[in-house]
């Protein structure tokens, strides 16, 4: 099971775009949560320049089968040209937890 579940990581240049990004993936059930993280402060090279920036870092829990819609959605939402969506498989963890990431993203039951 464990296999099946990803984390991603999602750097965002401020909250409200965070915030966006996470209520939309998980209304549409592509993520079980959303963790946003501030305070994050990135060096990196861009355009031929160095630049330092606070941002803020979101920590996503999916089944690996949705991360290219996942990755798709992202990329609709975010400011970025060129957005940080990396993911890594979960090796072990809270079996009862991680059997929820999975509920919580299933489509939902028909009524």
């Amino acid at each position: 099971m464990m296999s099946k579940i990803l984390t991603v990581f999602v750097t965002t240049a401020h909250e409200e775009e965070a915030l966006r990004i996470g209520n939309c993936i998980v209304a549409e059930r592509l993520a079980a949560c959303a963790n946003i993280i501030a305070g994050v402060r990135s060096i990196y090279r861009w355009k031929g320049q160095i630049w330092d920036s606070e941002e803020r870092l979101m920590i996503i829990k999916t089944r690996s089968e949705l991360f290219p819609a996942l990755e798709k959605r992202i990329r609709q939402l975010h400011s970025y040209e060129v957005p940080e969506i990396v993911a890594y498989p979960i090796a072990l963890g809270n079996s009862d937890y991680l059997q929820w990431v999975l509920d919580s993203t299933l489509e939902e039951p028909a009524p």
